[in-house]
């Protein structure tokens, strides 16, 4: 097959297929939010349980990653997204009828597990078939809308389920979808897997899960506790473990990650760029929430409901990337769509605890509008500087570096969002409210809650002043990064290929049909 034939209307369909596990994946990270004071009651959850159930999916989805990504090379691609199907649908039928906090949790990792499997699949998949680079471009941009909408949506689709089922509902709304997938995946897609790709790597695979895993485990933990001994030691442990896991890919026969592709700027500066987006969007999102639920008052749903406010111009930002990207250097839409995303920043700089939602909104629009620009460009160079057989791997890693943004946005951010709000709370509040207003917003609010109306008064305004203090001054260090972040990956990327050289020839569409299927 030609690298330059286009896809026709069955790839494109093919396409609205592979949106069903993005959507339901991405979806699976938030969809959670509302869900949990429901399980508590019902499974009587303790504390360190409900965090386990809330964390213990993303730690087994990030750490597994690069290993699915390099299994699909082997395997293929929609073999390996079949069964991650089989095993998502029957965790989320699990979850939703678990019987204590245990089989919950059990039925989360195994949800992530399912989920390693199929975002790097989706990905490779889309690089297998749409070669043309305009085409892959738009399919890029549609995936990245995909993943974005399905966070949004998540947390609102799980508040109108829960006022009208039982909390298992969250879950159970996976088990259709995946059903229908498994039905329709063998007769669109296509197989793919790498013509020589060698035996699978069992000891790169325990060294990269015991590097991935205490990393986001540690920054974590030191996010949300701050400064202690073990999570420091779980990142040191997992530095160390990433070095040996690097050693045993320059050695490996049969590695899992080809090391020359960090070689590559188009790859190695795209991998940084989507970093730095993902700790840029997770870090706001943090405050965001608790900015319309605690400063403005709003119940959860309707939080959720106002944040797809904006959701219109985020959703053409993607296909708009990829319009530019086509007639100008994809480094100076990468570029714009950072300043677009810092410009969201600033006017959040601007926000008070009085100001009106239209403020907030249209920072947080900006922001994210700009952020998808800057993933939907940056997936697509990824993807575009790697050969065919090793887009499985190179899609993994740029997910688990995503994963890593997101751990470090809430740990770098939130650390100077807590260091602003305390620096800014005033030093004569009585000694019996000074101690759960330092330890933040949602504790001053609950103490509040007890306090006689005129003091509680007095600590609710006090911690929202200096929560929104907080955030402003988040937004303006966030501006600052992602203005340096524009001009950075604008020198780095600038005139950086799209199109692979590819280390071993493409299979052609009739030597890809005799590839096994699922």
């Amino acid at each position: 097959m030609s690298t330059t034939e286009r896809a026709g209307r069955k790839e494109w369909i093919a396409l609205g297929v592979l949106a069903l596990p993005l959507l339901l994946v991405s979806m699976d990270v938030s969809v959670l939010y509302f869900a949990v004071p429901f399980i508590s009651s019902d499974l009587g959850v303790s504390a360190t349980e409900q965090l386990w159930i809330f964390d213990i999916y993303g730690f087994v989805l990030a750490g597994l990653l690069i290993t699915m990504g390099s299994l699909g090379d082997r395997i293929g691609r929609r073999r390996l997204l079949l069964l991650g199907a089989i095993g998502f649908g029957v965790a989320s039928f699990a979850a939703a009828y678990a019987q204590n906090p245990e089989q919950l949790i059990v039925a989360r990792a195994v949800l992530g597990i399912g989920g390693a499997t199929l975002m790097p699949s989706t990905l490779a998949l889309i690089r297998n078939m749409f070669h043309d680079p305009a085409q892959r471009s738009k399919a890029i941009a549609f995936w990245s809308a995909v993943l974005m909408g399905g966070i949004t949506i998540g947390p609102v689709l799980g508040g109108f389920l829960l006022e009208h089922f039982w909390w298992g509902s969250v879950f159970l709304i996976n088990t259709p979808a995946m059903v229908l997938l498994l039905v329709l995946a063998p007769v669109l897609l296509p197989e793919f897997k790498a013509p020589v790709a060698g035996r699978f790597d069992l000891l790169g695979s325990v060294l990269s899960l015991t590097a991935v895993l205490p990393i986001i485990w540690g920054i974590k933990e030191l996010a949300a506790n701050g400064a202690s001994m073990l999570p420091m030691v779980a990142i040191v442990a997992g530095l160390v473990f990433g070095v040996l896991f690097v050693q045993r890919q320059r050695t490996a026969r049969a590695p899992m990650l080809e090391l020359g592709m960090f070689r590559n700027r188009a790859f190695s500066g795209s991998l940084a760029a989507n970093t730095v987006a993902s700790l840029a969007l997770v870090g706001n999102a943090v405050f965001m929430t608790q900015y319309l639920q605690l400063v403005q008052g709003l119940s959860p749903l309707t939080a959720a409901l106002w944040s797809l406010a904006p959701s219109v111009g985020v959703a053409m930002a993607a296909p708009l990337a990829s319009v530019l990207a086509g007639k100008i250097d994809r480094a100076y839409v990468i570029g714009a769509g950072f300043v677009l995303a810092a410009s969201g920043y600033v006017v959040l700089t601007q926000v008070r605890a009085e100001s009106s939602l239209a403020g907030v909104l249209t920072g947080a629009g900006l922001l994210a509008a700009g952020l998808v620009m800057v993933m939907s460009q940056v997936t697509e160079a990824v993807v575009g500087a790697v050969a065919p057989e090793r887009a499985g791997s190179a899609s993994a890693v740029m997910e688990t570096c995503s994963e890593f943004g997101g751990a470090l946005g809430i740990a770098v951010l939130g650390s100077i969002g807590t260091a602003a709000y305390r620096a800014d709370l005033p030093s004569g509040l009585p000694a019996d409210v000074a101690a759960p207003v330092r330890e933040g917003l949602p504790a001053a609010t609950a103490a509040a809650a007890h306090l006689p109306a005129q003091l509680a008064d007095t600590v609710l305004t006090t911690a929202r002043g200096a929560f929104t203090h907080s955030m402003n001054v988040v937004a303006l260090v966030g501006a600052l990064l992602l203005l340096a972040t524009a001009i950075t990956a604008t020198l780095t990327l600038r005139g950086t290929t799209p199109t692979p050289t590819k280390s071993t020839p493409e299979p052609t569409h009739e030597q890809a049909s005799l590839e096994p299927a699922a």
